[in-house]
């Protein structure tokens, strides 16, 4: 380095100083004096840099400010932060720097640094209502959701008017769940502003948080007409379409939000969803896998993939994405109860029902967790204790895992179990010596406390233990015998229903009645319809004989009742996927349950028989959604059966 350079770093160094990149500027001198270490005049600078300087203003030169907000604005965050925090220690008392230095590791996720810069704000000037406001946003971010409001009531004391300080009090309102309050304070910053977008928004996502849904289309709306580039606003309208079932518009509405941020990988995400919804499974899959290559951290993509995976009968791979999303998220409950599915379904119920109680952790199930004090762990003595047992899920969950209150009981416990008065009639059949209740016990009233569809891992569950005796529910005698005598003697009987309840749970499950026109008119065949409910209003449209059992079938309190003592009559069962194949099948009638290719997983894959009930035959589609195969092959297997009972 000859004599001229030097001078030219050194003039380097003295222009970066006078910018404020005090670190750069060090950096030159201490490279000049590795080279030329004797060098006193460089020794003098680099000494006059790292002193303290007391300086006579409290805030450092215009041209410094403006050199820190050009990094701000080219988003160098890190060195915007390093310059600032040099300038903190030569302009300790400088409202400005460390105001700028909260914002910057605000804008690089180091929100607790930004809170310290943030509370040295309002130590310096308390009178400051942005000091306030800045360190409420912080601190909401943080979690500490009270200290966050308080702080923007000051800042709002401070500054009564300001429509930005009333939105960011109606956000921090938004996430206490005050959704009243919080709509009122964003009403409020409209008055000062009317046309202040962020309150817009904020209105448009506390009415999705409320479900109202139209409420919030309405204000999602107006967000964009007043900010058409507003990607989030297309973003959670399109969540919100999607509750509405509206899928088309919620798919433009991901799609502009994705024109508009091409690496949208929360709108990739429920794009996907979306096409799942509409069964374009494909589709699904090329946006969840679209959403991961922007976020490849993203579990809920992965858990998202894995269910499309599995119901393409692709369980290898969607085990190993359940996998990758528990790897990026342990306590992930959705993706551990999935993983037990897709175990399940291969016939790892062992594992399966293992897995399967991360349900329990799962956001918004129904059912709660058995309390600490109350739990069994499947190996304490049961001899003389009090067990309460608490339904689950559907009726049809109950009628099938209600057979684990008797191993219970085999084990000494004196049983009460909770269930829906409606279902008390038939359960009683079970064992009687089994309490029936409709309320939880009094807790000085019980020893163990657990969740029905816990019994069978508790039990240690596997393919061959499987409790599967014959019949563990009877219908009641006297309406057997009442319920013949409005049924033909001389017929071959087959009860049949065909769709469930109509949720998600039942989607692809259920199918139309009009497929069992080929079987009606089989020589002999009697059908009777057992189905209550969604689907019923089908019998109308039917141009084939079916026997209806009129209004009083199952009309009163207890349910099911009328259907078992029907069944009871019949010599064959034809179900969907719904309650009535579990009361069939626990009831020992010979049964034939018609299953989606891809079926709930106490159904398995693979096998025309179930472990859980010995008089169960099982339909499966060949193919998604096609039933018309189905129906074919139980014709064909329907003569035979009659065929041998003729001879």
């Amino acid at each position: 380095m000859t004599k001229i350079s030097v001078q030219q770093q050194i003039n380097r160094a003295k222009f970066l100083e006078k910018k404020g990149e005090i670190i750069e500027a060090k950096k030159i001198y201490q490279h000049i004096l590795e080279i030329f270490p004797k060098n006193l005049r460089v020794q003098k600078m680099l000494a006059n840099l790292n002193m303290p300087k007391e300086t006579n203003s409290i805030n450092p030169p215009q041209e410094i400010i403006n050199s820190l907000m050009t990094l701000f604005n080219q988003k160098q965050f890190s060195l915007a932060v390093n310059q600032a925090e040099e300038l903190t220690k030569k302009f300790p008392n400088s409202l400005m720097i460390w105001n700028f230095l909260g914002v910057a590791n605000k804008s690089l996720g180091k929100i607790v640094e930004a809170s310290k810069c943030f509370k040295k704000v309002i130590e310096l000037d308390q009178n400051l209502p942005d000091g306030f406001n800045n360190l409420a946003m912080v601190q909401r971010v943080l979690g500490k959701l009270d200290e966050a409001f308080e702080l923007s009531e000051k800042a709002i004391l401070l500054k009564p008017d300001s429509y930005i300080f009333y939105t960011n009090k109606g956000i921090i309102l938004q996430e206490q769940g005050k959704f009243d309050k919080s709509l009122e304070a964003f009403k409020k910053a409209l008055s000062f502003n009317s046309s202040y977008v962020e309150a817009y928004y904020g209105i448009a996502n506390t009415f999705l948080y409320q479900k109202k849904h139209d409420d919030s289309i309405k204000y999602f709306k107006k967000t964009i007409f007043l900010n058409p580039n507003y990607t989030q606003a297309y973003f959670n309208m399109s969540v919100v379409l999607k509750e509405q079932d509206k899928l088309d518009e919620a798919i433009d509405a991901c799609k502009m939000a994705i024109s508009l941020q091409p690496n949208h990988a929360e709108a990739y995400n429920n794009l996907g969803a979306i096409f799942k919804e509409q069964d374009k499974l494909d589709e699904a899959i090329e946006n969840y896998n679209k959403a991961i290559s922007f976020k490849s951290d993203y579990a809920e993509a992965y858990n998202n993939l894995g269910v499309v995976l599995k119901e393409q009968n692709k369980l290898d791979e969607a085990i190993e994405v359940y996998n990758k999303a528990i790897s990026l998220q342990a306590d992930y409950a959705e993706a551990q109860y999935n993983l037990s599915i897709s175990y399940n379904l291969k016939g790892n119920i062992k594992h399966g029902l293992q897995l399967y109680e991360w349900r329990l952790k799962k956001n918004n199930f129904p059912t709660r967790i058995p309390r600490k004090t109350f739990t069994w762990d499947g190996s304490k003595s049961l001899i003389g204790k009090r067990f309460s047992v608490y339904e689950e899920q559907g009726l049809g969950d109950i009628i099938q895992f209600c057979r684990y209150l008797t191993l219970l009981k085999q084990k000494g416990a004196e049983i009460t179990f909770k269930v829906n008065k409606k279902m008390h009639a038939l359960l009683k059949t079970l064992d009687e010596a089994i309490l029936l209740v409709d309320n939880d016990p009094d807790e000085n009233d019980i020893d163990f406390e657990i969740a029905l569809m816990s019994l069978p891992h508790l039990l240690n569950t596997n393919l061959n233990t499987i409790p599967s005796m014959g019949p563990y529910l009877y219908a009641d005698r006297d309406k057997i015998v009442s319920w013949s005598k409005h049924l033909n003697k001389n017929t071959f009987k087959i009860g049949i229903c065909w769709q469930g309840s109509k949720n998600k749970i039942d989607v692809g499950r259920s199918f139309d009645l009009s497929l069992f026109k080929d079987i009606s008119r089989l020589p002999n065949v009697e059908l009777i319809s057992l189905h209550k409910g969604e689907g019923e209003n089908q019998i109308k449209d039917i141009n084939f004989e079916l026997t209806t059992l009129g209004s009083v079938f199952d009309s009163g309190e207890d349910a099911f009742v009328d259907t078992a003592a029907v069944m009871a009559n019949c010599n064959l069962i034809i179900t969907s996927d719904t309650a009535i194949a579990h009361l069939a099948g626990a009831l020992g009638c010979p049964t034939w349950v018609i299953l989606k290719k891809v079926p709930d997983w106490r159904w398995m894959l693979g096998r025309n028989d179930s472990p859980w009930y010995p008089k169960m035959k099982l339909f499966r589609q060949k193919k998604r959604n096609d039933w018309g195969e189905v129906f074919e092959i139980i014709k064909k297997d329907l003569l035979s059966l009659i065929k041998s009972k003729e001879n």
